[in-house]
């Protein structure tokens, strides 16, 4: 398997995938509305993809399938909200075909006061058990021996997560909440959860990475941090880079040859990069899918859930 690509920092999303025909090709990307999403899903679809582009509301995710072009299926998916999920999933579903790639961009960060739903913090709610539902949902449309399916971290994963990985007893905040060190534990929970799903879908021939994608500009990630923190960012802007740069990584995993077969890596700047120690300890990640698929097993039968589907 090929160890280096020859894109770098300076690529972007329309450099990595020049001359790839995605013709017939079907790619599911969150976080369409803005950002490095958006980026994703132009370059997908300049290059002959059909992309289903999801955002938190349908409203948003045809504002941007429209700037896109007809090439391109608005879904409404609320990340916060696992019935939202579910619907989303359903939808995708009854569009009755393949999939070629699952890009799981979205997020939030840094939210300056403590927020929760389904007994755990919203970051992670968000960032790790929203995708974790849905990815699970769509993997079984994935094509086998082809299929690919990205997931988007962070250096946070690295740097902000607390020293044991995921707070496993603190996981509603309720001990404490530090806005960064909950936003680096969603971003672990993102590759650790790339990690073990690669290793599950192994013997199906679909490949699982994660990614940072860099500081970017241009961005609604940090749009409900607090206003020291978004004035700081502000002017930080001046050296982030640009999200067609940004969305170069994730471009290059859902759908360039050349990292085809590459799977459970950690990728910066269009190359396989040092992640987090933690990726290596098999026992937290299973851990981690086993929380996870129980929060999301709880909501699925729920009371509440149950008397709404009877209704």
């Amino acid at each position: 398997m090929a160890k280096s690509t020859p894109f770098g920092a300076r690529s972007t999303a329309d450099k990595v995938l020049a001359g790839v025909d995605l013709t017939g090709k079907r790619i599911v990307v969150t976080g369409c509305s803005s950002g490095i999403g958006f980026e994703t899903m132009s370059a997908l679809s300049a290059n002959g993809a059909h992309v289903i582009g999801l955002a938190r509301s349908l409203r948003d995710a045809k504002i941007a399938c429209d700037k896109v072009g007809p090439s391109s299926t608005p879904v409404a998916c609320d990340l916060a909200d696992l019935d939202s999920v579910a619907a989303a999933s359903d939808a995708i579903r009854a569009l009755q075909g393949p999939l070629d790639a699952v890009v799981a961009n979205a997020g939030i960060a840094n939210l300056p006061t403590l927020q929760t739903r389904y007994g755990v913090e919203m970051q992670f709610l968000v960032n790790h058990i929203g995708h974790f539902a849905l990815v699970n949902e769509l993997s079984g449309l994935v094509r086998d021996g082809t299929g690919r399916i990205v997931i988007v971290s962070s250096s946070a994963s690295i740097n902000q997560a607390p020293a044991e990985g995921i707070m496993f007893d603190n996981l509603d905040g309720q001990r404490f909440y530090k806005p960064f060190m909950f936003y680096g534990q969603s971003k672990l929970a993102n590759a650790l959860f790339a990690k073990e799903l690669s290793r599950r879908l192994s013997a199906r021939g679909i490949t699982v990475n994660s990614l940072h994608p860099g500081a970017t500009r241009g961005t609604r990630l940090n749009k409900n941090a607090s206003l020291p923190l978004k004035i700081a960012l502000s002017a930080a802007q001046l050296f982030m880079r640009s999200a067609p740069r940004g969305a170069a990584t994730q471009a290059l995993l859902a759908a360039n040859p050349s990292v085809s077969g590459i799977t459970g890596e950690f990728w910066s700047n269009c190359q396989i990069a040092k992640g987090s120690a933690l990726l290596q300890d098999p026992d937290l990640a299973k851990r981690l899918w086993d929380v996870s698929e129980d929060i999301v097993a709880r909501q699925s039968a729920s009371p509440a859930k149950s008397l709404r589907e009877a209704a």
